[in-house]
């Protein structure tokens, strides 16, 4: 989102490409003769879609050839590197020269030869030791390397090729990262950025207004050069990397916080509907000096800023000088937003996965639609909300009010080839206007206008200049009926990283949903509960003091007092936040049903299934599916119990699915986008089928629950191999399907918790009680879920 960075540690090396800060570019030329540039600089990209912390780490240089006495040259590192954006370390200077850089994030000492060398990203900044490529593929400290020239050490079939006094090895814009360095990085002139968009020569301009030098001789005419001209007909500007001048426009609006900078529209339009006539001034760390209706100037290097490797890009005019004409100029009409003008389907499909090059269909195709007025003015009127107000002052709505609505205002994602163009994340420009809170089904009465903006977080975005009027709908958070007595309430709940120092109204809030909307299940699957010091990573894996808070904050909220068992995991084993040891847990009322212990169980240690003459029996409860399987890695096991209601034998298992966050968005370059992710979820959807039908086996009538945040949709392949063979049906889709979703992501209400049920399971009554996801007010961001289970009339 954009001017909402949060800060994350740099991943560390792996076999897996970098996904987040790593080396853009490597000079080494600086005051050599022939040379422009003054100094040898090092450029980090991040790749990312958030904010990586450069605190503790460093930049390390090896020569090409190394020695058995051959040192890395350190030079540590401090500060962040924002998505999408560069930071400039300036090693050594030479003699010759003329061009400074400019002004670099961090300055350091090493003297890097112009042809043949390694520069490392390294976490920590001990000099490394390792001279060889195996040796350095090794350690696990090194974030990134390339190696250039005839370098010894390097990533991939060879060194990046080309060099030299007057030229750098760099990435593409798009930062893309195979770990191969002749692959991955070309030679050319050096184009050293820093954190705030300037580049050598920039001198640091404010881009505010006065007079704009760059070589424009001062003149207040226009230049050849309009911004249709920039953005081009299809999604990358046909000016890429070129300077233009004096390209005329009206401001439309200012953004004085993140990533800072005005948009510019020129009111003369072209008649090509594919050709926006909006574009984007970044203005870097610097504060424009411009007002919405100021006619301007501006000139400036055109350029595609891609916020996140996976993302589509934005064009726009960088270290940009503005020179101001006047004041005070109406502003060119917004272009309306609704069913009549955006169109059904979502966007056109690349055989070779990039839709960058091809020619855009803004009468075809949403996508292209909205990239077509990249940058220009558009308004909705009257738009109802689809996402809830966020922390971050952002608000998802529809201007499509009949497209796929919920039962509750909301738009329901329920195809892969459906993913709803009416979709739309607004955000705020304007200073002084106070962001509506707003829940799902509230409207935005009136007319909302803006710039629109494209990021990594949702894609297209009304930077709102203009904000409606709120008007709450009076959602309500549900409550769900008290189970009969004869009947078992089994629930699931992803209570987002809760741990034993979050603040107490993160309990009490998670604990009312349990008591209250809930209405006091006997027995509870949780996900995400953490161990009990949370994100402190020190080795800590029970969970005591986290259940126990969690338990009594519960009795406090009028509900039972709750049993558990868990099975705690290995240190850092299970993904999620390092530290935090995720894992699922059962709370269960004993006063109502019991829970089989059967010890061994282990983090390691798999739960099987014997045949008894009573049925079917597991070897462990609480246990684990399969643990040492590969469809785990990284992930939360399955957690299996066993558990007895009035004389009945139940099994559950609880489970939490590898996440979503490897996939491509919907929104972004390659279409159709990857989901690569849902090829171990699939391998885990087979674990838990196979474990089922071994309980089946052992007894045909075996009532069994599976549940959990299973991190797929209804549809999705994970769910038809989870239940493969009919072993299980998926309880959400007996709803209607307004009602079918328990997660609201960039304005689609979707399906990610689960509840699936065994053959013998036939007589109950299934409920998403919708809490949190549709409200600006959440103790988690997903819906809990219940089914009440009447034993006695079950085969």
């Amino acid at each position: 989102m954009t001017g909402a960075f949060v800060l994350t540690a740099v991943p560390a090396a792996s076999a897996v490409p970098s996904t987040g800060a790593l080396i853009a570019e490597v000079y080494g030329g600086g005051g050599n003769s022939g040379a422009t540039l003054t100094r040898d600089f090092v450029e980090l990209g991040n790749a990312g879609s958030a904010s990586q912390d450069l605190s503790g780490y460093s930049v390390q240089y090896l020569s090409g050839t190394p020695s058995a006495t051959s040192q890395w040259g350190v030079t540590a590192l401090s500060g962040s590197v924002a998505p999408g954006k560069r930071f400039l370390i300036a090693e050594s200077a030479g003699t010759g020269g003329t061009t400074a850089l400019p002004t670099p994030d961090t300055t350091g000492t090493i003297a890097m030869s112009a042809t043949s060398g390694t520069i490392a990203l390294v976490s920590g900044t001990t000099a490394l030791t390792c001279r060889t490529a195996a040796d350095c593929a090794a350690d696990s400290r090194i974030v990134d390397l390339v190696g250039y020239g005839t370098a010894v050490v390097r990533e991939g079939s060879g060194p990046a090729a080309g060099a030299s006094n007057t030229a750098s090895v760099a990435r593409a814009a798009a930062l893309a990262d195979t770990d191969d360095n002749a692959a991955d990085l070309t030679a050319g002139a050096p184009t050293p950025f820093n954190s705030a968009g300037e580049t050598a020569g920039s001198g640091g301009d404010d881009g505010g207004g006065g007079d704009d030098g760059g070589g424009d001789d001062g003149s207040t005419e226009p230049g050849t050069v309009r911004v249709h001209d920039i953005q081009g007909t299809t999604r990358l500007s046909p000016l890429a990397g070129q300077t233009v001048t004096r390209v005329p426009g009206i401001v439309t609006g200012v953004r004085t916080t993140g990533s800072k900078g005005y948009w510019l529209q020129d009111p003369a339009a072209d008649t090509d509907a594919r050709t926006s006539e909006g574009v984007f001034v970044y203005t870097g760390s610097a504060t424009p000096a411009v007002q919405v209706g100021d006619s301007v100037l501006a000139s400036g290097k055109v350029s595609e800023y891609y916020p996140s490797s996976t993302s589509q890009s934005v064009t726009e005019i960088t270290t940009p000088t503005t020179k101001v004409l006047a004041g005070g100029n109406a502003l060119p009409p917004a272009v309306t937003l609704d069913a009549s003008t955006v169109p059904d389907a979502y966007t056109p499909t690349a055989a070779g996965g990039s839709i960058d090059s091809l020619p855009l269909e803004p009468a075809t195709y949403a996508l292209d639609f909205y990239e077509s007025l990249e940058g220009e003015r558009v308004a909705a009127t009257d738009t109802r909300v689809v996402g809830a107000t966020t922390a971050y002052d952002e608000v998802w709505v529809t201007v499509k009010p009949g497209e796929s609505p919920t039962a509750h205002g909301g738009t329901l994602y329920s195809s892969y080839d459906q993913p709803n163009t009416g979709r739309i994340k607004v955000m705020s420009i304007d200073d002084t206007a106070t962001f509506p809170v707003a829940n799902v089904g509230d409207v935005l009465s009136g007319t909302t206008a803006g710039p629109l903006d494209y990021s990594t977080y949702g894609g297209y975005n009304l930077q709102a200049t203009q904000l409606g009027t709120l008007t709450a709908k009076g959602l309500k958070p549900e409550t769900t009926r008290k189970q009969k007595s004869k009947e078992l309430a089994v629930a699931t709940y992803n209570v987002e990283n809760l741990d034993a120092v979050d603040e107490q109204a993160k309990f009490d809030q998670l604990a009312g949903g349990v008591a209250v909307s809930l209405n006091s299940p006997d027995i509870v699957a949780l996900e995400e509960i953490q161990d009990d010091n949370g994100a402190t990573n020190d080795g800590t894996v029970t969970s005591e003091a986290t259940l126990t808070r969690f338990t009594d904050a519960i009795v406090a909220a009028g509900g039972p007092r709750y049993s558990w068992r868990y099975v705690a995991p290995e240190n850092n084993q299970d993904g999620g936040e390092p530290g935090g040891n995720i894992r699922q847990v059962f709370l269960f009322n004993a006063e109502r049903v019991s829970f089989t212990d059967r010890p061994g169980g282990d983090a390691t240690t798999a739960t099987s299934v014997v045949r008894t003459r009573k049925g079917a029996q597991l070897t462990y409860s609480p246990g684990r599916i399969d643990p040492a399987s590969d469809a785990w890695d990284a992930s939360r096991k399955p957690l299996v119990g066993e558990f007895t209601f009035r004389g009945e034998q139940v099994f559950v298992i609880a489970n939490h699915f590898l996440s979503k966050g490897g996939d491509e968005p919907l929104h972004g370059s390659d279409q159709p986008p990857a989901r690569s992710s849902e090829t171990q979820r699939n391998a885990q959807a087979a674990e838990v089928n196979t474990f089922v039908k071994s309980l089946l086996a052992a007894d045909k009538n075996a009532k069994v629950v599976v549940l959990g945040d299973l991190n797929d949709f209804e549809f999705s392949q994970t769910v038809t191999t989870l239940t493969a063979g009919r072993v299980l049906t998926p309880l959400i889709k007996t709803l209607p399907k307004s009602q079918r979703y328990t997660y609201v992501y960039d304005g689609n209400s979707q399906t990610l918790d689960h509840i699936l049920t065994s053959p013998a399971v036939t007589a109950f009554d299934y409920d998403v009680v919708h809490i949190n996801a549709e409200f600006a007010d959440q103790a988690s961001d997903h819906d809990p879920q219940i089914v009440r289970i009447d034993i006695g009339k079950c085969g």
